[in-house]
């Protein structure tokens, strides 16, 4: 929870000095260039080839071409809120307070501007970047050595050392040490953090492996149960895991100014700043290499376990399409109106066929069939929900995906009429039955009236404006759906 911890026996503002405010990771949870750069490669990622260049004129220079080219919504940032407070309380008793950043001289005048109680803005202005010893210099020469300062960065420790009534905004632990080590005690602390942990895992959206279950479809209905098989499935379950996990937390990134704008969204870890986008750019690139291992080590470990795979590298294909897809879907696709739901559902398909690959059991022609319906039709209750929680609220769309309020009753008939499908594949394929799979195939006829009755519930629920943005989140914590599953398992293993 966000606090604000003042020492109220020490201190006593000093409303005749100065009060300079840091901008990034100070007034801003985040990284103001960074999330700049990132709007960036979503609005204009052409521009990205523009960097080197832009970077090679300096970095005051560089950060007034991308404050040029793309605009921040400023009164979406993930402002740390208990320093805006004090803020405005010390702006209605009259002190005068300046904006004192290294970003680019256009954003931070937006910034002061939006909030309309800053005195005055000192930052970069495209020949000059106002950090470390420039930025010191720079208030020596405005305020003499009269001023205060808030920091959060080892970087401003300088300045805090020298300063009158040193303030801290959510320290780093360099700045702290640096502070202890000068035995300075802030006057003031304003912490807004999460909880790193909490954070991580949200932002990992571990809840979504459940996605990945799928994997392990064509070992269960071939009822092949040896080590080797298992063996494989467990590997690409962990490097799908976190596959999955990097390309979220990259969709998470490039959709940081659509999330901030977001009545739920805007609360995701990068987009309200708890965690850096810097610590997310490593994460990606660790959890993504992680996942090519296992999917190199593979073959080598089923090997001994049984017959080596006769296409070792099909998973490896598979998870590599995988990756590319949600990249392209991330940047690109997810705005193309029909496709972006194509590719959901088949992003699902992909997990069964991944696990076809590293287990070498090929997937019927029923599992195929009933998967591209069943998880199309799970595609477009997500999209279905998010319009009908825009129009329960009476709000437009604003995240650029192209569909319309008036398009619900349209997704509603797509959606309902591929869930049915799949129940008449499932129909299909129970009447196609290799019997020696099962010794009473009859009872499977009552998975039918079991699927009927979740998939129809999920859509009275999503008409209803009661359904979770995401199908399988309602899935894994509805407690109806939990029991229907429970019966699910229970008919199959009664007909083994």
């Amino acid at each position: 929870m966000p606090s604000f911890i003042p020492n109220e026996s020490t201190f006593t503002p000093t409303l005749s000095l100065p009060l300079c405010v840091d901008l990034d990771g100070t007034l801003i949870k985040s990284d103001t260039l960074v999330d700049s750069v990132l709007v960036l490669a979503r609005q204009h990622p052409r521009l990205l080839l523009s960097i080197p260049g832009w970077i090679l004129k300096g970095k005051a220079s560089f950060k007034q071409h991308v404050t040029n080219t793309i605009s921040l919504d400023v009164s979406a940032l993930p402002y740390n809120k208990p320093l805006l407070e004090f803020l405005f309380n010390q702006h209605a008793q009259g002190r005068a307070i300046y904006l004192a950043t290294a970003a680019d001289r256009a954003l931070a005048d937006r910034i002061a501007a939006h909030h309309q109680i800053f005195t005055g803005v000192l930052a970069s202005d495209g020949s000059h970047n106002l950090a470390g010893d420039n930025k010191y210099q720079a208030f020596i020469q405005q305020f003499g050595e009269q001023f205060s300062y808030i920091g959060n960065a080892s970087p401003d420790l300088p300045i805090l050392t020298r300063c009158i009534e040193p303030m801290v905004a959510n320290p780093t632990s360099s700045l702290s040490a640096g502070l202890r080590s000068a035995h300075i005690t802030p006057a003031h602390l304003f912490m807004d953090r999460a909880n790193p942990a909490k954070a991580w895992l949200r932002a990992i959206r571990l809840h979504q492996w459940a996605k990945n279950v799928l994997i392990f479809l064509p070992l269960l209905l071939a009822h092949a149960w040896s080590v080797s098989h298992f063996a494989g499935s467990i590997l690409a379950f962990l490097a799908f895991g976190l596959c999955a996990s990097a390309t979220y937390i990259v969709n998470d990134l490039l959709d940081l100014e659509a999330d901030r704008r977001h009545h739920r969204k805007r609360r995701r870890p990068f987009a309200a700043g708890d965690l850096s986008a810097m610590s997310g750019c490593l994460i990606v690139v660790s959890f993504l290499a992680a996942a090519a291992a296992l999917a190199l080590l593979l073959p080598q470990v089923v090997g001994p376990f049984g017959s080596p795979l006769q296409h070792p590298f099909r998973f490896a294909n598979w998870l590599l399409l995988y990756a590319v897809t949600t990249t392209a879907y991330s940047l690109k696709l997810k705005r193309v109106v029909l496709l972006d739901v194509i590719i959901l559902s088949g992003l699902y398909t992909v997990r069964i066929i991944a696990g076809s690959g590293a287990t070498g059991i090929e997937v019927s022609k029923w599992l195929a069939g009933f998967s591209i319906f069943f998880f199309l039709s799970l595609a477009f209750v997500k999209r279905f929900a998010e319009l009908e929680s825009l129009r329960l609220r009476g709000a437009a769309p604003a995240n650029g995906r192209g569909y319309l309020i008036s398009d619900i009753e349209q997704l509603r008939s797509f959606g309902t009429a591929s869930a049915y499908a799949s129940v008449v594949v499932l129909t299909l394929y129970i009447s196609d039955l290799d019997t020696a799979l099962y010794k009473h195939p009859g009872r499977l006829w009552l998975l039918v009236p079991v699927l009927l009755l979740w998939l129809s519930r999920l859509w009275l629920q999503a008409s209803r404006g009661e359904l979770d943005e995401d199908p399988v989140v309602y899935a894994i914590t509805d407690k109806r759906s939990l029991l229907l599953g429970l019966a699910v398992v229970g008919i199959v293993v009664s007909a083994l």
